[in-house]
């Protein structure tokens, strides 16, 4: 993803915590630069909050619904944050800082929760959870097109739209399409409304939350759903084994005390345990 020219970051308060839980109680500041350890041991860059580096939006993951930023990614770090006795603070940035660690090696965020697919060149930068989401990805045509399949798109010589700097932009390239970039996944959507693209490959989580609105199911389908191997992770800063390993436990917990599969039918949609189920890495 690309940021929107003259776009600035900005603060978010997610859900999270009870008015007891924003007393951080357990809360030590250790001297240094106003950093802060939790009771549990696990340094935070600002005292108080667990503050999460996302890219908005990208429902179902993350989005600002109603003066929010809500979604299933938001949802299950707010868990991480209510185990540590803290609130949970969302702070917007461009998607590349995702691949480079940089707004985590900056001590600007704890973490980065972006519906991001692990991959060996962005483990070079940052250190990744354990696998919470199996992602595959679609593609999403006009009913309109005539278009069956993504190979179908190729030999006919139409337009196929992507979101810049994700694995569904690497994915149409290795297929030899030049893909039309877009910064954000409501801009992918965009251009297929507009015609601007005639047929776009994106994660297919966000095909099926745009699927849940009447007039995009009425106006498109899917005719590809192409399984990639791509499983999703939080990132840390490199070394940062006490804040992984939280998020690690609240993934397990959450999944194994129903919590997780309450949250994927409320922000995704039918409960799918392969896609739900991937294996630590």
């Amino acid at each position: 993803m690309n940021p929107v020219p003259g776009r600035r970051p900005r603060i978010l308060a997610a859900i999270t915590a009870t008015a007891g839980l924003l007393l951080v109680a357990g809360c030590s500041s250790d001297g240094g630069g106003g950093k802060s350890t939790t009771a549990n041991g696990v340094p935070l860059v600002k005292a108080g909050q667990l503050t999460t580096c996302t890219h908005l939006p990208y429902p179902p993951f993350q989005s600002e619904i109603d003066g929010k930023v809500q979604g299933f990614d938001v949802s299950l770090i707010d868990l991480v944050a209510k185990n540590l006795g803290v609130k949970q603070d969302i702070v917007d940035t461009p998607f590349e800082n995702f691949k480079t660690g940089a707004f985590l090696n900056s001590e600007q965020c704890d973490l980065a929760a972006a519906g991001m697919t692990i991959t060996p060149e962005r483990k070079k930068n940052v250190d990744f959870s354990d696998p919470y989401f199996n992602a595959t990805q679609a593609v999403l045509v006009d009913k309109k097109s005539g278009l069956n399949s993504l190979s179908d798109v190729k030999a006919k010589g139409k337009k196929l739209g992507a979101q810049a700097q994700t694995t569904g932009e690497d994915y149409a390239k290795k297929q030899g399409f030049d893909p039309v970039s877009f910064e954000s996944s409501d801009a992918v959507l965009s251009g297929l409304r507009s015609g601007q693209v005639q047929a776009v490959v994106i994660d297919y989580p966000v095909v099926q939350g745009w699927l849940k609105d009447k007039a995009n199911a009425d106006a498109f389908k899917v005719v590809d759903n192409l399984n990639t191997g791509e499983q999703y992770g939080f990132t840390v800063k490199k070394g940062n084994t006490k804040l992984a390993a939280a998020i690690n436990k609240a993934i397990k917990d959450a999944k194994a005390d129903g919590t997780y599969k309450k949250l994927y039918e409320k922000w995704i949609g039918p409960y799918d345990e392969a896609a739900a189920s991937p294996s630590a890495s």
